[in-house]
């Protein structure tokens, strides 16, 4: 069992892209799923495509939630389920990708969040 990790956007393309790189890094068997935009493609959060991104990468150990900004945060939190499903407060990049390093290393699912809210911390320079 792995924790699985969702993407969300504002724009699907930057949530697929983000997912894409993340799972380049980490590994292209780790869980990690976008869910971005609209259901009719446009610019916004659709709680229905959270919600079905949650049940799609979901293989028992839990899940985390990276949302970018707005109502993607408000849409998140509310499909959080205390112990199985987590909303992580972190850069949407930088968190993708150390989530999706731990969860696909096996973490259980507080380690994933904490490897994402690690990512604060990380510097460039």
């Amino acid at each position: 069992m792995m924790v699985g990790v969702v993407l969300v956007s504002h724009s699907a393309g930057l949530a697929a892209e983000a997912a894409a790189l993340a799972r380049g890094i980490a590994g292209e068997d780790a869980p990690v799923v976008a869910a971005g935009g609209t259901a009719d493609g446009g610019l916004g959060t659709s709680l229905d495509l959270v919600e079905a991104a949650v049940r799609g990468v979901d293989r028992g150990a839990g899940v985390v939630i990276i949302p970018d900004l707005g109502s993607s945060v408000l849409t998140a939190r509310l499909l959080e389920e205390d112990g199985r499903v987590v909303v992580a407060d972190v850069p949407f990049v930088e968190g993708a990708i150390a989530a999706a390093v731990a969860a696909g290393a096996g973490s259980p699912l507080a380690d994933v969040l904490e490897a994402a809210e690690e990512a604060r911390a990380f510097r460039k320079l």
